[in-house]
Formats: structure tokens, sequence, C-alpha cells
């Protein structure tokens, strides 16, 4: 339970730090963080997560990156089902709290960083676009996080390489989709805000645990013998 307990908190801070600097931050008024702030701000809440609970559960903080990691061998089946809970409840709970703050002077939420295409996307790019971009995300963010966890890699360092990962993908992806590669940050935020963002929800979970079980089996192709442990 503390191991759940610690990828609810994870979640939760993921959600509130990465989609509360979109929502409250992004453009305010006139002299927002914008788009490099918000990037920035997502792999910060993964850099500070990695160092204060990678060491009780790895922090997955994302449904995707944990069935990678089943996929790559290296957790054991029986935590992604608790896991993943966890992780979804994180970030409901972490969109719920960002409603009270956003509304608390009256404002309506409106697309409340939630993940689009077509109409929805940030730059009006079409479902097939969103597709690719959120595949190929997820599959390099996988790559990475397997790779910087891996025995062999330098010890200390992969929080900062998982965190810099993430910013660089929302640096790319925020204008085709408002980058999920997050299943648990898609839902949380389509909950709240509902009608087309609950209708697009499906690419946002299904595509970016495609591209993690896929990478996962990437790399322990890849990778030898010594470097694959499951714990």
């Amino acid at each position: 339970m503390k191991k759940y307990l610690a990828e609810f908190i994870g979640t939760f801070w993921l959600v509130l730090g990465g989609c509360g600097s979109a929502v409250l931050a992004a453009g305010f008024p006139d002299v927002g963080i914008g788009l490099v702030g918000v990037s920035f701000a997502f792999g910060l809440t993964v850099v500070t997560m990695a160092y204060a609970i990678g060491h009780l559960t790895g922090a997955h903080l994302n449904p995707a990156v944990t069935l990678g990691l089943w996929a790559g061998n290296r957790i054991k089946s029986n935590i992604i089902f608790p896991y993943i809970i966890s992780q979804i409840l994180g970030a409901i709970a972490a969109a719920g709290v960002l409603y009270v703050i956003v509304t608390g002077n009256g404002s309506a939420i409106g697309d409340f960083a939630a993940n689009g295409y077509g109409e929805h996307s940030p730059g009006k790019y079409s479902l097939v676009a969103a597709i690719v971009t959120e595949f190929v995300m997820t599959f390099m963010f996988l790559l990475i996080i397997l790779g910087a966890t891996d025995n062999r890699s330098p010890i200390g360092f992969a929080g900062l390489a998982i965190g810099l990962a993430l910013t660089l993908i929302h640096l790319i992806s925020i204008p085709v989709t408002n980058t999920s590669v997050n299943p648990a940050r898609s839902i949380s935020q389509a909950i709240f805000v509902g009608g087309w963002a609950l209708e697009q929800l499906w690419v946002f979970i299904v595509v970016p645990i495609m591209a993690a079980v896929i990478a996962g089996a990437v790399y322990k192709f890849l990778a030898t013998d010594d470097t694959v442990k499951v714990s």
C-alpha cells in the first residue's frame, strides 16, 4: 500500500505541476511562461518525483510507463493493476484540485489542458498527426526510461535524463496534441472537460500504451541478459 500511495502522490504532482502550469501560468496575462515553461514544468515534476519516490516505486507516474517496463521485463505483472489504478486516481485528484483553483476567480476551465486533435489540437493537427506524434513520443520516452535505468547506466542520473526527455517531448508535441504520452494525465483532464475531450480520449489511452509495450519489447531485444533485471 505504501508503494501505491507513493504512485498516487507522484502522479498527483505530475498533473498538478504540469497541467497546472499550462492552465494557470502559460499565458498569464501577457508575460506567461509559454510553451517552453510548460514543457519544463512537466519535466520538473518527473525529476523531482524521480528523486523523491523513485527508490520506493520506480516513479512510474504513468500507466504507459508501467506497461512498458513490464514489457521490458523490469517489473512483475502483479503490480500493474494497482499501480495503474493509483496513477489514475492521483491524476484525477490533482485535476480536482486544479479545478477548484482555476474556478476560484470565477473563470471557466476552458480546455483545461486536455489532449485533442483536429479542432481541439492547439495547431489544428489531424487525427493521423496526433496518432503518429503520440506513438513516436511515447516510444522514445520508454526507450530513454529503460536505457537510463539500465544497470549499466551511470548511477544517480536516471531521473534527470527522464525529466529532460519529457521536457523535450513537450517542446515537440504540445502544438500537436497538448502532449499526452500518459493515459492518466489525459483521463484526469478529460473527465472535467467532458464532451469532445472524452470522445477523443481513446487516442491518448490506446496509442501511448501500444507504443510503450512495443518499446519495452524492443529494448528487451536490444539489451543483453545482464542488463535486464526484474525487481
